[in-house]
């Protein structure tokens, strides 16, 4: 069972930075169609997938377009530690977000979380103006 602990988030004016780090353990399949990121739910809106980097090939990274050029997501180590570097944040970023993996990614789907297996506990990011 793959377990994942997230670090980071806290609080911060408009226009800083934060960065989230997500540690998986835990995989047993040794398959290379795993994927890491992050998704993130504001109180009252749906759960959003904000970044993804999937292990196949050499690697990709997939982003909302609400977040492009502001954040990046990237590995540490082979399918164990992502980084989310956030910089320029607004207000609207503000929200719980979670770490997710799942075995068997698929581009089409990677940013959907209704095709990931694992979750972490969720940690608030909370940007003010």
């Amino acid at each position: 069972q793959v377990q994942l602990v997230e670090s980071g988030g806290g609080s911060v004016m408009a226009g800083g930075s934060l960065r989230l780090s997500c540690a998986a353990s835990g995989w047993s399949d040794p398959n290379s169609r795993k994927c890491m990121g992050w998704f993130r739910q504001a109180a009252g809106k749906e759960r959003e997938g904000v970044a993804m980097f999937y292990f196949g090939g050499r690697g990709s990274t997939h982003y909302a377009d609400s977040v492009k050029g502001r954040f990046t997501i990237s590995r540490v180590n082979a399918n164990s530690t992502v980084y989310l570097q956030m910089n320029s944040l607004k207000p609207e970023d503000t929200a719980v977000y979670y770490c997710a993996a799942d075995d068997w990614c698929s581009i089409a789907t990677i940013l959907n979380g209704d095709f990931f297996g694992y979750w972490g506990q969720g940690t608030q990011v909370t940007v003010s103006s």
